[in-house]
């Protein structure tokens, strides 16, 4: 099915002795692994000019100029110049570099970076003189349906979401599980988790695909599952990009609705807040999607909403002030198709009517499915337009066990963050009984825990509360507080500058990491952009 290519530089019986050299190396020595930053040195170029790289046979094509969007991000923080892209048009593309590397052990330095649509924050898809994958050149397979009893679709790791939702649809399926934002590749939230208000009925994206296909750090091309390379399967779901790259997903499909109705709503007391969003969690039979945000010090919210809302009660909206007060905002929506309307309305007032929002303050739309889940692309759409999209984005995620939420909410909300006017702030609680066991994604050990994600956008030439310096400085504050040893809180998309911090990150699941990284790719030549494990010419051949 694939197509093998063999570049060994080394016999065989050479290159184990290097590997176990450099395993025993990494068990002694792992401090020498753990870096602040990318490493590269001259000879990491040399490398690359001298090698047989530039005249490697792809389906694809690797380039050499005119890079220089693979040293960019979101974050618009890292510019990580590679030595090269490999544009792969078969997966064999990617597994003849990888092995390629592999084959050239410890006499090179180069490592690889897998990218999708360039949404990391902090250069986790970067590869400094090494090479990097521009996996949306990935084409293969072309988006495969099942339909049955347990609908999926067979897709490229470099196909976006977006283009997922709109080819299911004309089938009347869609994903179950979601990101807010949908211009992202499958490999790129498959490698972290892909959470979205969803996540309390269905789990993340990683709990809702069946089968992988994966090229590891050796080159080698596997399929994994729960019943096939169990272990594989598991470390690469939320693995950071460590063990493999993602090279296709089966994903799982459901029945798709047409419609939403979409509803926010304001409370001023977060402990109530935070009750009403626990409960909807909590029941077997709700809605199909609860978020929330913070508001703070907001001029004119509610006259903003009606863009897209109708009040429930237009007067007391007209009459209700945001100014000067800390507001919690929830927003749930419920799925439908046309015919339900009349049952859907009076399942939606009964829900409603148990919650203890401010009343005068709830607020309604309906819109197409579509239109929900691709709503964020019409904020990108106005944001570019103003030249507002490319800037640095100091985003901070967090995972907050249930039993620490207020006491964050109280210094966080209380303390540190004295307006939001530079991104929105969103909490809304998950249940871990919905995350599939064994993956590497860390998450707090209760058994719900609450997203906190923190969207800052920088202005890059403004020294004030809108400038970079400034919001670095509160994610400091708000970290500094977040990592005492008591509170439980876990990173999600994590980001660290040395070894100890990712230990603490992990904590018991550490070893487990490490023994993985050792299995599937050795010589860490895989996303070194994540900062977890440096790859380091420590010995030569004699």
């Amino acid at each position: 099915m694939f197509r093998a290519q063999s570049h060994s530089f080394f016999r065989q019986k050479t290159k184990a002795l290097l590997v176990l050299v450099f395993l025993h190396s990494f068990m002694i020595n792992r401090e020498h692994l753990c870096s602040n930053h990318p490493f590269a040195t001259p000879q990491t170029v040399q490398s690359i000019t001298h090698s047989s790289l530039p005249e490697m046979r792809f389906d694809g094509h690797i380039s050499f100029n005119n890079i220089e969007f693979a040293a960019k991000d979101f974050g618009n923080r890292y510019h990580l110049m590679p030595s090269a892209v490999l544009h792969p048009k078969s997966v064999s593309d990617i597994s003849s570099v990888v092995k390629y590397i592999f084959d050239l052990g410890l006499a090179s330095e180069l490592t690889v970076a897998a990218r999708g649509h360039g949404h990391s924050l902090e250069g986790q898809a970067q590869a400094y003189q090494g090479v990097v994958i521009s996996m949306e050149a990935l084409r293969v397979p072309e988006m495969s349906f099942h339909t049955g009893k347990r609908p999926y679709v067979d897709v490229s790791a470099g196909e976006l979401w977006i283009n997922i939702l709109h080819e299911s649809l004309k089938r009347g399926l869609a994903p179950r599980s979601w990101t807010d934002y949908l211009h992202l590749t499958v490999g790129g939230t498959l490698s972290n988790a892909g959470i979205s208000g969803q996540a309390f009925q269905h789990g993340p994206q990683i709990n809702n695909v069946y089968q992988l296909q994966v090229v590891t750090g050796r080159g080698e091309v596997s399929t994994c599952s729960e019943e096939q390379n169990a272990d594989l399967f598991h470390a690469v779901l939320g693995g950071l990009g460590q063990f493999g790259i993602i090279t296709q997903a089966r994903i799982a499909l459901e029945p798709a609705p047409k419609m939403v109705k979409w509803i926010r709503a304001l409370y001023s007391d977060f402990s109530t807040f935070a009750r009403d969003q626990e409960h909807l969690i909590s029941l077997t039979s709700s809605l199909d999607y609860v978020e929330g945000f913070v508001i703070i010090n907001r001029t004119g919210l509610l006259n903003n909403w009606r863009s897209s809302f109708n009040p429930k009660d237009p007067v007391q909206a007209d009459q209700f002030t945001t100014e000067g007060k800390i507001l919690f905002c929830l927003e749930v929506a419920k799925y439908y198709n046309p015919r339900e309307s009349d049952h859907i309305n009076q399942d939606v007032d009964t829900l409603l009517s148990e919650l203890n929002y401010i009343r005068s303050t709830l607020f309604l739309s309906e819109v197409s499915y579509v239109d929900f889940l691709d709503r964020v692309h019409v904020s990108e759409v106005k944001l570019r337009e103003k030249g507002l999209w490319e800037v640095p984005h100091p985003w901070l995620n967090l995972l907050v066990p249930r039993s620490r939420i207020h006491e964050f909410a109280r210094e966080v909300f209380g303390n540190i963050v004295k307006d939001t006017s530079n991104g929105p702030v969103l909490i809304y609680p998950v249940n871990k009984t919905k995350w599939k066991s064994g993956t590497s994604v860390i998450t707090p050990e209760e058994d719900v825990f609450y997203l906190v994600a923190f969207l800052s956008s920088a202005i890059p030439s403004s020294t004030g509360k809108d400038g970079l310096e400034h919001i670095l400085s509160q994610n400091r504050k708000i970290l500094s507080f977040s990592q005492r040893p008591n509170l439980g809180i876990k990173q999600y998309l994590p980001h660290y500058s040395t070894e100890e911090e990712w230990k603490v990150h992990f904590g018991a699941h550490w070893e487990v990491f490490c023994r993985r990284k050792l299995s599937y790719d050795p010589l860490a030549i895989l996303a070194p952009g994540q900062r977890i494990f440096r790859r380091e010419k420590k010995f030569a051949l004699q």
